[in-house]
C-alpha cells in the first residue's frame, strides 16, 4: 500500500505520545504522574455545560451552521476582543473552526505555496513545524535568546527570499514566557517592513499571573501590524473546554474568505452545540476564569522554587503565563549520564514515573516540559520525585 509523501514526512505528536506511554503504565498498575498534557484540569463551568443542554432541547443545534460560526459567537469574539484588548473587528473578520489547531491547519493551507518558508522562532509549539509541511512550506526554526525570546536582530538572520509569515506565540507554550508590548512592537515592526504575515497565537492570552491585565495582543499595535496579523485563539485553555474542540481566527477578509473556502470542504462548521457551549463561555458570568486563574498561579508559585532546586534544572526565570515550566536539563543529564533528552524523559518515566515532554519537540533540545495545570499535591509529589531521580 502506498502512501502519500507528506503523510509519511510528519512526525507524531510529542505530547499525545508522552501521554499515551503514560496511560500504557498506568494500565499496568503503575502510579504516573501525567505532567505531559496541555489541559486544564477543571471541569467546564457549569453555566457553560448547561447553555449547551439548553440549547440542544431547544433544537437549536440540529443543523448546519454557517462555515465561519454563528453570527452570535462570532459577534461574541468581537465585543471580547473590544472588552479585554481595545481592538474593535468584524464578526466578518472571525472564522471559528474545530479547535484553534484546524484555525492554525486552514490559515497554513491558505496562506503558503509551495516551497514558502515560515519562521517558528524556539521553543515552538509542536505542531507548528508539522502543519506548515502539510501545507507544503518549509519550517525554518530561529533560535531564541536567554530569555526563551527572539528580536528582529535574530530575525533578520533567518529570513529568506520566500519567507511568508512568522509564527508568535505569547504566553508562550512551552515555556510560560509572555512577550512585552515593546518586544511586540518591535516583530510587528519588523513583518510590517519585510511584508510578513505574523500568525498570533494568542490561545493563553488570559492566563497571565503576574500581570492584571491578559498578556498583550498583536492587533493592539497599530494598523499596519494588525493588517500583517492573523489572531489564532479559542476557548479551550480560557474556559477548561479543551474537549469541545472551538478556535478561531481574526483576520482581513481576503484571509478569513479563502479559510471559509477551504473549510466548507473539510469541516463544513464547528460542532453546533460547541458554538452554543462557547458563546455561553464568552457571554457569560466570568468568574469562574478568575478563580482557575488563581489556582494556577497558587501552583505556579508552588512548584517553581520546587523545580528550581532540584539539581540539574535550570530555570533562568518564573514564566508569567500559561500553565507550563521549560527547565534547560543538561546539566541534569550530564549529572546522570544521558546523551539524549529522549533518553532522559524515558528514565524519568520509567523510574521515577513522572511522564514530562522532551525538548526536541518544540526545538530546544536539552529542555523538558512540565505541566503544572494538575492539583497540588501531585505537583509536590512529582517534585519529590524527580529530585529523588537526580540524588539516586
Amino acid at each position: 500500500m502506498q502512501l502519500s509523501q507528506r503523510a509519511l514526512a510528519v512526525k507524531p505528536s510529542a505530547t499525545l505520545k508522552t501521554s499515551q506511554q503514560a496511560q500504557e503504565l498506568q494500565a499496568q498498575g503503575i502510579d504516573v504522574i501525567n505532567l505531559g498534557l496541555g489541559q486544564p484540569d477543571f471541569d467546564t463551568p457549569t453555566s457553560i455545560k448547561e447553555a449547551a443542554v439548553t440549547a440542544i432541547r431547544a433544537n437549536q443545534v440540529d443543523s448546519y451552521t454557517a462555515t465561519a460560526g454563528i453570527l452570535p459567537l462570532r459577534q461574541a469574539i468581537a465585543d471580547s476582543l473590544a472588552t479585554k484588548q481595545g481592538v474593535q473587528v468584524s464578526p466578518d473578520q472571525v472564522v471559528v473552526t474545530t479547535g484553534a489547531k484546524m484555525a492554525l491547519y486552514t490559515l497554513f493551507q491558505v496562506i503558503l505555496n509551495p516551497g514558502d518558508d515560515v519562521l517558528l522562532p524556539a521553543p515552538y509549539w509542536v505542531s507548528y513545524s508539522e502543519q506548515v509541511k502539510l501545507a507544503g512550506g518549509h519550517p525554518i526554526e530561529v533560535a531564541p535568546s536567554a530569555s526563551l525570546k527572539v528580536t528582529p536582530e535574530q530575525l533578520d538572520a533567518a529570513v529568506t527570499p520566500t519567507t511568508q509569515a512568522i509564527v508568535l506565540n505569547s504566553p508562550q507554550n512551552p515555556s510560560g514566557i509572555v512577550y512585552t508590548k515593546a518586544e511586540l512592537q518591535a516583530i510587528g515592526d519588523w513583518a510590517v517592513r519585510h511584508d510578513i504575515i505574523v500568525v498570533a497565537d494568542e490561545i493563553y492570552g488570559d492566563l497571565v499571573y503576574d500581570e492584571q491585565a491578559p498578556a498583550p495582543s498583536m492587533l493592539t499595535l497599530g494598523t499596519e501590524v494588525a493588517e500583517h496579523t492573523v489572531l489564532v485563539n479559542g476557548v479551550s485553555k480560557t474556559y477548561a473546554m479543551t474537549g469541545w474542540r472551538i478556535g478561531y481566527t481574526v483576520a482581513n477578509q481576503q484571509i478569513t474568505t479563502a479559510m471559509k473556502n477551504v473549510l466548507s470542504h473539510m469541516t463544513g462548521n464547528a460542532a453546533a452545540v460547541s458554538q452554543a457551549a462557547a458563546l455561553a463561555a464568552l457571554t457569560g458570568d466570568q468568574t469562574p476564569v478568575g478563580q482557575m486563574n488563581a489556582a494556577f498561579k497558587q501552583r505556579l508559585d508552588l512548584v517553581y522554587p520546587l523545580l528550581a532546586a532540584i539539581p540539574g534544572f535550570s530555570l533562568p526565570q518564573k514564566p508569567q503565563g500559561a500553565f507550563y515550566l521549560f527547565p534547560d536539563v543538561s546539566e541534569a543529564m550530564a549529572i546522570k549520564g544521558f546523551q539524549t533528552t529522549d533518553e532522559f524523559v524515558s528514565a524519568v518515566l520509567n523510574e521515577a514515573h513522572v511522564a514530562v515532554v522532551t525538548g526536541e519537540a518544540f526545538g530546544l533540545p536539552k529542555h523538558i516540559r512540565l505541566s503544572y495545570a494538575t492539583d497540588s499535591e501531585k505537583l509536590r509529589t512529582a517534585m519529590a520525585r524527580l529530585s529523588q531521580f537526580m540524588q539516586n
